[in-house]
């Protein structure tokens, strides 16, 4: 069922730019109807509201539903996202100092292909709280294997930039 049910979420999902803002209630309500076929408890179901909200600009909507998935077990892949997703909202929400908190530790996570995301939403957060070199440290350091050549100044330029004796 599993399988099924997150195919045709990613199918409603491909549809998010057929709705304008007039419209952005009616895609919400395509989620909800997909999340109430989950069991009672489903961490994707408040994942999926809350990424639902966030896309259409709520991102105060979309906190406490990202808390409410996390704290029902989200976890792997779809924990992390909603980690980044929820810290961005936090910023979006005048609170980034919360979303640096809560990425910190995501910099010595597993590595995975969010790991640039983790970087860039931590940057943006830290750049809130006027807390640029730090900010632009991340960025350097996710760009850099990125680059055609130059991959190893470029990181230790952005280590630099926070530890002057690197």
């Amino acid at each position: 069922m599993i399988t099924d049910w997150e195919d045709r979420v990613a199918a409603a999902w491909a549809t998010l730019d057929d709705y304008d803002e007039a419209g952005a209630p009616e895609f919400r309500a395509v989620i909800d109807e997909l999340v109430a076929e989950l069991p009672d408890g489903s961490p994707l179901g408040p994942f999926e509201q809350a990424c639902a909200w966030d896309s259409t600009g709520h991102s105060d909507r979309a906190v406490p539903l990202y808390r409410e998935a996390l704290a029902r077990g989200l976890h792997g892949y779809k924990g992390r996202r909603a980690k980044i997703q929820l810290a961005s909202s936090l910023r979006n929400t005048g609170r980034p100092d919360e979303g640096v908190a809560l990425l910190t530790p995501e910099l010595k996570a597993p590595s995975d292909e969010l790991d640039d995301a983790v970087r860039a939403c931590l940057a943006l957060c830290l750049s809130s709280l006027g807390r640029d070199r730090e900010a632009l440290a991340l960025v350097l350091g996710a760009l850099a294997p990125h680059l055609p050549r130059y991959q190893r100044s470029m990181a230790n330029y952005a280590r630099a930039l926070v530890d002057p004796e690197a």
